[in-house]
């Protein structure tokens, strides 16, 4: 069984790279481009936060339609005056469990997650389940997955 624990995410400042069509490999190629933007703006350092935010449920959305944001955090006073979006991220209770950053593993939580939530006395809220990557994660090849909920 999988560890979860209920953590309270802020508000943030993000600046993303929204990409549009199927998920995969067009994911990977949005998150990609924003670190590029970011490591040339000093920004990609170990405290960084990362979100990869699908924004469309695949069994309800056309894929060519979907819509998938790879963000990270920014300051509030930072001044995007290039062609990257800036945007909010809203914060709230979320139902986080660390896994493994391999398509099998990150698929597995997947399948898993929604059960333990469930057990816990909680709920799936409506606002997009996210992928969170941060400094010292990525250099374990671990990943997030923070899902929104509510208590039951």
């Amino acid at each position: 069984m999988m560890e979860t624990r209920i953590e309270s995410l802020p508000d943030y400042r993000i600046a993303y790279v929204r990409q549009v069509g199927p998920y995969g490999a067009g994911n990977v190629r949005a998150m990609e481009e924003l670190k590029s933007w970011a490591e040339v703006r000093g920004m990609l350092v170990d405290s960084a936060i990362l979100f990869g935010i699908p924004q469309d449920d695949p069994r309800l959305t056309e894929p060519d339609r979907c819509r998938y944001d790879a963000c990270i955090v920014i300051p509030e006073q930072y001044e995007s005056g290039d062609a990257i979006h800036t945007g909010r991220f809203l914060g709230g209770q979320y139902a986080v469990i660390t896994v493994k950053h391999t398509a099998e593993d990150v698929q597995k939580a997947w399948s898993e997650i929604i059960p333990a939530i469930i057990s816990s006395g909680y709920q799936v809220d409506n606002k997009p389940i996210i992928e969170r990557y941060t400094g010292g994660l990525l250099k374990q090849h671990l990943c997030e997955i923070c899902v929104p909920v509510t208590k039951l």
